[in-house]
């Protein structure tokens, strides 16, 4: 990592005329050297462990009252974070407060206010390769087929699933991606990313079938604002609104069910459609599949796996099925992998399948 002057800015792709969103067009600076870092343990136990960690990686700490005064060179933050952290909880961890100041910066009340956890902290000054990842757009797009429900299996549209680019070019997983993204505070920057790469990626491909692209709701502040990007650039590419299908994932996870509402009737409005993703993985997906009454709903595929073999699970992979059908949204099993899994879900009356018993993820895509 490297200390940077400002935080700079995602580099626009096609939409760069609308108006930008800050947080989400934004990547947050690298903390870096030299400068103090103030740590505040919320026990005396806990002060004890910190500041013992603090003498064993030589750096000298200051007792001021109920906070540990640590000078730190130039460079990154990331290793003295690390020591400092050492043989700590979870809990602990999450409750030790941190706040740097750069030397030649004065703290205002926002910085303090700004204080963060010694676990985010560390998150975020570690997250250097998630952010560079970013700032350089090495972010690709991989296309899974989905597929109707007849014989000869014609394509029908394309998921399309995230993957970074390390420097070497070998492919990184979403888990990780998310992952990092959520404990470092830039979900909103991979979120919109993801969507430019998918945007970027149909048009070169010059891909006709409709496009799914999976979205995670909390990381949209307002839709007017944030998608405004988005939406110019999926017009600057050419491509059809009615063949934008956005995802709604970890849908069991939304808090505020009347902001995914306003989300969904944001992209409507534009021309889009909409899907919900993981029917059938939680207790609230049929609450979920009434108030929001998407035009997709996805078959979970913890229920597809094996459904030929299991009554209990063929029964309520058939009812959701139903169900989907009762109400005009089209339903699309995922995770197939076998023929007896396929040909249970045509007796059943899925409309469209996805998995790799008819191809895996690949750009371009399988056709």
């Amino acid at each position: 990592m490297h200390a940077v002057n400002a935080p700079p800015a995602l580099v626009r792709s096609p939409g760069a005329d609308a108006p930008a969103c800050p947080r989400c067009e934004t990547l947050p600076q690298i903390e870096a050297g030299p400068g103090t870092l103030f740590v505040k343990p919320p026990l005396a136990h806990t002060f004890g462990k910190v500041k013992a960690n603090a003498h064993d990686a030589g750096l000298a700490p200051v007792r001021v009252g109920e906070v540990l005064s640590v000078r730190i060179g130039s460079g990154p933050l990331d290793t003295v974070v690390e020591a400092l952290g050492q043989g700590l909880t979870v809990a602990e961890r999450q409750d030790v407060r941190v706040l740097f100041q750069r030397d030649g910066r004065e703290l205002t009340i926002g910085d303090y206010l700004a204080s963060e956890s010694l676990e985010a902290f560390s998150a975020r000054v570690g997250a250097g390769w998630l952010r560079d990842m970013l700032a350089e757009e090495r972010m690709t797009v991989l296309f899974q087929p989905i597929v109707r429900c007849t014989p000869d299996h014609p394509v029908f549209a394309y998921e399309c699933l995230m993957r970074g680019i390390d420097p070497s070019g070998a492919l990184i997983s979403p888990g990780r991606i998310l992952a990092t993204a959520r404990s470092a505070e830039l979900l909103f920057q991979v979120d919109l990313a993801a969507r430019r790469a998918v945007i970027r990626e149909a048009a070169r491909l010059q891909i006709a079938l409709p496009v799914f692209i999976n979205f995670t709701p909390t990381s949209i502040y307002d839709p007017h604002f944030c998608l405004r990007t988005t939406v110019s650039a999926i017009r600057q590419a050419g491509i059809p609104p009615g063949n934008v299908v956005f995802e709604v994932i970890e849908s069991e996870h939304v808090p505020d069910v009347d902001h995914l509402r306003n989300i969904m009737d944001y992209y409507r409005a534009q021309g889009f459609r909409i899907a919900l993703d993981d029917l059938g993985s939680g207790y609230s997906s049929l609450n979920m599949l009434s108030a929001l009454k998407p035009d997709y709903v996805k078959l979970d595929m913890g229920l597809v796996r094996g459904v030929h073999a299991d009554r209990h699970q063929g029964l309520i992979a058939a009812k959701l099925l139903e169900v989907a059908r009762e109400l005009s949204i089209t339903s699309i099993a995922e995770g197939v992998e076998t023929a007896e899994e396929f040909e249970w879900l045509v007796k059943h009356g899925a409309d469209l399948v996805q998995g790799y018993y008819f191809a895996r993820p690949a750009n371009p895509p399988a056709l």
